[in-house]
């Protein structure tokens, strides 16, 4: 989301699993103090800097709040899947594409919390530039106050839960409610604070949507 850190709670992202909710959000949590942050080199903070885009802006992230493990880069693959596919690791938080000559595309990314994560593998049933978010039925009717104004949908946009992008995973046919999609919370990146959901920097979002066709297969590690 846009606007300044939460204090208390902040929408993020939400996947439906059978016994809880279904759309976006996460636990409270700050970002850890600047001083506990190690810095990212120049030129890596330069691949998260503002973009302007159909008339959304994406702020720059601060580079105080990137770790550096978690800055998009190649590395050698360590799934041995096919090139294509992409690999959610959230134990160590990180999602692999996988390329050619034993190669991935290596993102950090925010994973749910304990007992909410899917595993398995699935594949790419759409993808979405700038997607809608509505809460569900479930959240709706648990708080009103705070969910019944989305209850016709949030369009899509810089104050969106779900980002610039998003990229809906399906299983035998059937949307599995698990998402990966952007975040503009940029410290989450490495926490496991979603109800869920794959969160990711914008700008590695729109990275990873420009490379993963629809159909593409996805393998999600247990956590």
């Amino acid at each position: 989301m846009t606007g300044p850190r939460p204090a208390a709670r902040a929408f993020l992202c939400a996947v439906l699993l059978p016994l809880a909710l279904g759309a976006c959000v996460t636990a409270s949590s700050d970002p850890p103090a600047a001083a506990q942050r190690p810095r990212i080199s120049p030129s890596d903070a330069a691949r998260y800097g503002a973009v302007e885009e159909k008339g959304f802006r994406i702020p720059a992230a601060d580079p105080e709040d990137i770790k550096p493990r978690n800055v998009r880069q190649l590395v050698n693959d360590p799934s041995g899947q096919s090139p294509g596919t992409l690999v959610v690791d959230p134990k160590n938080r990180f999602l692999y594409l996988v390329q050619e000559n034993g190669k991935a595309l290596r993102y950090g990314v925010g994973v749910g919390r304990a007992g909410l994560e899917f595993a398995g593998t699935a594949a790419v049933g759409y993808k979405k530039e700038w997607p809608s978010w509505r809460p569900t039925d479930a959240m709706i009717a648990r708080d009103p106050k705070r969910y019944q104004p989305w209850a016709g949908g949030m369009a899509g946009g810089e104050s969106n839960p779900l980002g610039a992008r998003a990229l809906y995973l399906f299983k035998d046919g059937k949307d599995t409610l698990y998402r990966i999609h952007g975040t503009n919370e940029p410290w989450s990146i490495g926490e496991a604070v979603s109800s869920g959901c794959i969160r990711m920097m914008n700008q590695d979002v729109i990275d990873l949507y420009r490379r993963v066709p629809d159909g593409a297969k996805v393998v999600v590690l247990p956590a």
